[in-house]
């Protein structure tokens, strides 16, 4: 392979890599990994209410929710960087990227009636300033294409709390003007709201384990008491950041990815009181309450920034609860991912039963850190190939052609040692003449004897021993000479050394060098052809659609 081949065959190989890693690698759950869980149900089933489109696909009257957890904006809070830095900068930029990207390339496609974020917005919420907590709000609504007010102008879009938007209780009593400059951006942190035929109830899960007297611990709970009055009509959907309790080492399912994290529950001492100051599951005091209260028949949640399934048990029956994975790769999950929510909205009455009111899909997202590690393997691949490939290559064309012709001399071969194997088994029979009444000479194939066959064989083997061994005493001579003179040219009058090349460092040098720079001329060519692709591939995701 010559040069200008390697160097062609390197750009398009780096062309397609950052095709498929910037763009193309978006497009996959919407065109082949995942869909809306009503569309993939059967379209045999006689209790669901489906009608079939001209198109052959089979769907129901269902409200369709997309729900994300966790984005958690990062800030100078995340990796210890100076403020303002560089670095920092650079890694805000591609996390907010390949959110944006997932949000619009991987999210978007799916034409979802109704946002749901399950909170955790921003790493470092309560300790931003306020301007700093407006420009992390004013990235996140670039993230995610939401106007000025943080809603959509053709869907509705709804929010709950996480314990890094306003802390916990021990945040509370220090910094009140948290949960003031939430509520302004956000709305009310407890509330319901009605999609199609099923209820959400959205709690501040960060103020439930609080001290009773505390003025926001009893203002949920008096939320939760007064929407538990009265009979419940349509099945209800509880909406946590912090998960429900579940025991120790409890399984989450076969989509977790890291180790199960245990109850954790740390205070703090402010002044006379010990205030909760972190915790990672709902007491199971509380858990219990909002069950047999609220009476869900399904909960989500996140904060976990990992996948987890897990079943409660409650007055009421039995209740799922799924954990939603963080949909940012740098929050310490591999394997973004988000939530597809089918929402009952038939006015039939078979369609409320629960088990088809409300049906989930789990939908993974690129693995970005994947990607970045397959370019810095390429990067350095690229650098050995235009390093050490050998100048003096063939043409990759003359390389096909030579193949093929090795491929036809191959079969070529085989075909001629067929032949003259059936020619060796005519060796061994004889023709005789023979003659019948009439006179007519006729030709009969018959075996040799094996006594007639040893002798032939032997008689060809002298024969060839006898020729061998003119040949051989024939070429003696010629031997002799070759290897006189090769002795007289190699070892009389001339020193070995002398007839060597002498590699000296100046030469050494000259090859590093032109090495070098065939190198830079390579690495140039691939730049200057992928560097613009690349860059054309993040304007195009960066800019507001």
């Amino acid at each position: 392979m010559k040069q200008h081949e390697l160097s062609l065959l390197l750009c398009l190989l780096w062309a397609l890599t950052l095709l498929y890693g910037e763009m193309f690698a978006y497009w996959v759950p919407p065109l082949f990994t995942c869909s809306w869980p009503h569309l993939l149900r059967s379209s045999s089933s006689s209790s669901s209410t489906q009608v079939q489109t001209d198109s052959g696909n089979y769907q129901g009257d269902y409200v369709k929710v997309a729900v994300i957890a966790d984005p958690q904006l990062m800030d100078k809070t995340s990796l210890r960087l100076p403020a303002r830095s560089l670095a920092l900068e650079l890694a805000e930029f591609y996390t907010d990227l390949n959110m944006r990207r997932s949000f619009f390339a991987s999210v978007l496609p799916f034409k979802p009636d109704v946002i749901l974020f399950l909170g955790d917005y921003f790493d470092g919420g309560p300790s931003l300033s306020d301007e700093e907590w407006q420009e992390s709000f004013s990235r996140l609504k670039h993230i995610f294409g939401l106007n000025a007010q943080g809603k959509y102008r053709d869907m509705p879009v709804y929010y709950i709390p996480g314990n890094h938007d306003i802390g916990y209780e021990s945040l509370h009593s220090l910094k009140p003007e948290v949960i003031q400059r939430y509520e302004e951006a956000f709305g009310t942190r407890n509330y319901k709201f009605t999609v199609g035929k099923v209820d959400f109830i959205a709690v501040d899960a960060q103020t439930l384990d609080g001290h009773p007297q505390n003025h926001l611990t009893s203002q949920t709970w008096d939320f939760v008491k007064n929407i538990s009055v009265g009979d419940v009509v349509h099945p209800r959907v509880l909406l946590s950041h912090i998960p429900l309790y579940r025991r120790d080492d409890t399984y989450c399912g076969p989509h977790r990815s890291s180790p199960i994290i245990n109850q954790r529950i740390h205070h703090a001492i402010n002044g006379n009181t010990n205030e909760i100051s972190y915790q990672n599951y709902v007491s199971e005091k509380s858990s219990k309450y909002l069950l047999d209260t609220i009476k869900p028949k399904l909960i989500l949640s996140g904060h976990d920034h990992d996948l987890c399934t897990v079943t409660h048990q409650s007055k009421s029956g039995s209740v799922n609860e799924h954990t939603l994975g963080t949909i940012s790769w740098q929050q310490g999950n591999l394997y973004p991912s988000f939530m597809l929510l089918s929402v009952d909205n038939s006015t039939l009455q078979k369609a409320s039963i629960p088990e088809e009111a409300l049906l989930t899909h789990l939908c993974y997202l690129p693995m970005q850190t994947h990607i970045y590690i397959w370019y810095i393997v390429l990067f350095i691949l690229t650098l050995l190939a235009t390093l050490f490939w050998p100048t003096s290559g063939t043409s990759l064309w003359h390389q096909c052609c030579g193949l093929v012709g090795y491929c036809k001399q191959l079969i070529a071969c085989t075909f001629s040692r067929s032949e003259t194997k059936e020619k060796d088994e005519d060796a061994n029979y004889e023709y005789e003449m023979m003659w019948d009444a009439e006179g007519t000479m006729h030709l009969v194939k018959k075996p040799l004897n094996p006594s007639t066959v040893n002798s032939n064989d032997r008689g060809l083997g002298e024969r060839g021993n006898v020729v061998m061994r003119a040949a051989a005493r024939k070429n003696t001579p010629q031997e002799g000479d070759h290897s006189v003179n090769v002795d007289i040219a190699s070892g009389i009058g001339v020193d070995p050394v002398a007839r060597m090349p002498l590699r000296t460092g100046k030469s050494k040098t000259k090859i590093i060098i032109q090495r070098l720079i065939r190198t830079l001329r390579m690495l140039t060519v691939i730049a200057a052809v992928n560097v613009p692709l690349y860059m054309m591939l993040l304007f195009k995701d960066w800019i507001d659609k």
